[in-house]
């Protein structure tokens, strides 16, 4: 008992007994750096459920909206410490939903999300997993980042704190969410389709049913990224030489997207542009753009034809040719469309 009033006075040194028997507490709870002040009737037997909080005029209005909340925690709170640190997290989300930074509270306490806007004006959420032991428990946080995200907690910290991490960790992040919405808004990406702000690689579009692969480092997102092209031998070959020659024009100093057109010699396509021209990305044995999750990465080398293939049905397709033959992982048939020398590799994508 001792011990659980020593807490008690190290968590909140405002709020002390009126009374020996300790069935009064007055004073004073503290969030974002304000005091509010309430007084706690407790019965005989101490127990919180048949309790009466009374609150200053101005934690009335904060916690306004908040009152069944505050009557559950109540009901089913062990004991007062709890119901204590529980309340503050109520006034902490009460103060911050009046800044709209609130997005979704669960009856219980134990589900939070916040939400905030980086310096170019998206917005973004983190979640908040209260756990039995707040605040001595740092509670888990939920963020759409492509870094891994902890917080600095210790027992005097507060939702106030895990916001303000949040919002560094949005900072440090900008460039790199600037460098991915350039790419999704001005050219045609091809996977994934609904990108996450975790996803750090994009498949581009490049026209003639050729792509390229990139995959973006989120702490130094206008370095030279990881480079796979994908396509027909005479369409990607002479990208890669051209990456390979203009490699020492990259600047970090400009966008990824432009160094990217410098170096290839390229502009790359919009969306609009290749959905009006002959431009296919449908499989030419399925008949479909995805196929369990997958795209269609292989393509005809030959430039009259390049019809392109999902990996797996074009396997199957020369796997039933007779005149297929095969050397370890590789596949050597012909194209179902124009009959010439096909070769597939079932160890990855081309290069």
């Amino acid at each position: 008992m001792a011990e659980t009033e020593a807490s008690l006075l190290r968590q909140f040194p405002l709020l002390l007994p009126q009374n020996q028997a300790k069935t009064v507490y007055e004073g004073f709870i503290s969030a974002q750096g304000r005091d509010f002040h309430l007084k706690i009737l407790l019965p005989k037997d101490l127990q919180l459920r048949n309790a009466r909080l009374l609150c200053s005029w101005q934690l009335k209005a904060i916690l306004n909206g908040y009152h069944h909340v505050v009557q559950q925690r109540m009901q089913h709170s062990p004991d007062l410490m709890s119901f204590l640190v529980e309340l503050k997290m109520v006034l902490e989300v009460a103060l911050k939903n009046k800044k709209e930074l609130l997005v979704y509270v669960d009856t219980c306490f134990s589900t939070i999300k916040l939400k905030a806007e980086d310096a170019s004006g998206r917005e973004h959420l983190i979640t908040v997993k209260v756990k039995a032991k707040y605040p001595a428990e740092s509670p888990d946080c939920i963020v759409d980042f492509p870094v891994s995200f902890s917080v600095s907690w210790t027992p005097q910290s507060s939702l106030i704190s895990i916001h303000s991490q949040f919002l560094a960790a949005l900072e440090s992040l900008k460039a790199f969410w600037d460098v991915m919405d350039e790419i999704d808004e001005k050219t045609w990406v091809l996977e994934p389709e609904k990108p996450t702000r975790s996803a750090t690689a994009r498949r581009i579009a490049l026209g003639t049913n050729a792509s390229i692969h990139i995959e973006v480092d989120p702490r130094h997102p206008t370095m030279l990224p990881e480079c796979c092209f994908l396509g027909a031998d005479h369409v990607v070959k002479p990208l890669g030489i051209r990456l390979s020659r203009n490699i020492h024009l990259w600047d970090p100093e400009n966008s990824l997207l432009q160094n990217l057109k410098d170096v290839l010699e390229i502009d790359f396509p919009a969306r609009a542009i290749l959905e009006k021209s002959d431009f296919s990305m449908d499989c030419g044995i399925c008949y479909a753009y995805q196929l369990n999750g997958a795209i269609p990465d292989q393509v005809c080398d030959n430039s009259q034809c390049g019809q392109p293939f999902h990996q797996i049905c074009l396997y199957e397709w020369l796997r039933g040719l007779l005149t297929s033959r095969q050397s370890f992982n590789v596949i050597f048939g012909e194209c179902p469309y124009c009959s010439k020398p096909l070769t597939l590799k079932m160890s990855g994508r081309k290069a």
